[in-house]
């Protein structure tokens, strides 16, 4: 009778335990689905990613009027490093003249956030098929990723085949890149695939010199060494517009020929490694990392040589220190302005 009874109570017990597990599962339903419809209301409009459109094909002919008039933009497409990072694409910058977007240098996802950028600031030139430029800065694999994408995306109905510039290896890597995409090309152009342009894919490859090494209308693109340890070229690039000087560092240890280059600009992006973080590595990689990048101290040196309006810092290694800690490396040695740059920051 005891066993009976204990049975039942344990029966009523489960029952009445599953009961309330229900009802807290319903009303953990509830309260998620209105906290995600108070959250899409709340959205400020236009921001990322609510009002993105999807899988909207775009073609054009050349930039429109109103393109033509705006002034010079640049467009942080991504900050990161080698080291694969969910908030941060790698590195490119993007500058925005006269309807046209020049990429310099193209890291892995920096295409992907080109595409988040053409809609949440309405710049035509930055969908993916629409770009006409790049130029690399060294041949490193977290500069040059996302080549491959930005030459095939949607390639047949380019306006134009890309075109771009860099160091020795430019024609090696684009010469791969066909081959790799043959099979692609192939399927395409002898299928029955309409195409509007069946010569979008074929990259114009330019491999440069110290010097001017683009000019069109106001704009000039200047290409200058730098020292990125046994990486030989590599690149910094100075970029002049009627309205915007800008310098662009790439991957460099203390350069004083970038510091002359830089003086006065408007904007000088800098790649950066944390002083504080630096110091938690072993010698080895301590030695290492001041032969091939600059440290925070040393960026602040630069830009107390160079003073430009603006420094911004992109390509960052931090080591376990807070990222924000690191303007504070800087601003120890330079007064002026700095900015920690995020993905899709404006200029």
């Amino acid at each position: 009778m005891e066993r009976h009874d204990y049975a039942q109570g344990v029966k009523t017990a489960s029952r009445q335990l599953v009961s309330v597990m229900k009802h807290l599962f319903r009303n953990m339903l509830l309260v998620s689905a209105v906290a995600g419809l108070l959250g899409a209301c709340a959205a400020p409009q236009g921001a990322f990613p609510v009002d993105l459109l999807s899988a909207e094909i775009e073609t054009r002919q050349g930039p429109g009027a109103a393109e033509l008039s705006e002034p010079t933009r640049v467009i942080v497409l991504g900050t990161g490093t080698p080291i694969p990072d969910a908030r941060r694409a790698g590195a490119s910058i993007a500058i925005i003249h006269k309807g046209e977007a020049y990429l310099f240098d193209v890291g892995a996802g920096s295409i992907r956030n080109a595409t988040v950028a053409r809609y949440k600031y309405d710049i035509p030139s930055l969908y993916p098929s629409q770009i006409c430029c790049v130029f690399i800065t060294h041949m490193h694999s977290d500069h040059t990723l996302d080549f491959p994408e930005l030459a095939y995306t949607l390639w047949w109905r380019r306006r134009a085949g890309l075109l771009s510039w860099g160091p020795t290896g430019m024609v090696r890597m684009v010469r791969g890149l066909t081959e790799m995409m043959g099979p692609d090309t192939d399927v395409r152009t002898r299928g029955s695939q309409p195409l509007p342009n069946p010569t979008g894919n074929v990259v114009t490859v330019i491999e440069i010199e110290e010097g001017i090494v683009f000019k069109k209308d106001d704009l000039v693109v200047e290409a200058f060494k730098v020292n990125h340890g046994n990486i030989k070229p590599a690149f910094g690039y100075k970029i002049t517009t009627a309205d915007k000087s800008i310098v662009i560092s790439g991957d460099t240890a203390y350069s004083e020929t970038l510091a002359e280059k830089a003086k006065g600009v408007d904007l000088l992006f800098h790649e950066v490694i944390s002083e504080l973080g630096l110091m938690k590595n072993s010698p080895f990689w301590q030695n290492y990392h001041k032969n091939v990048h600059t440290t925070s101290i040393d960026v602040g040196r630069i830009a107390s040589k160079a003073q430009p309006k603006k420094l911004v810092l992109y390509h960052g290694l931090y080591y376990g220190t807070p990222e924000a800690s690191v303007i504070d490396e800087v601003k120890s040695v330079f007064e002026g302005e700095v900015i920690l740059a995020n993905d899709l920051d404006v200029f």
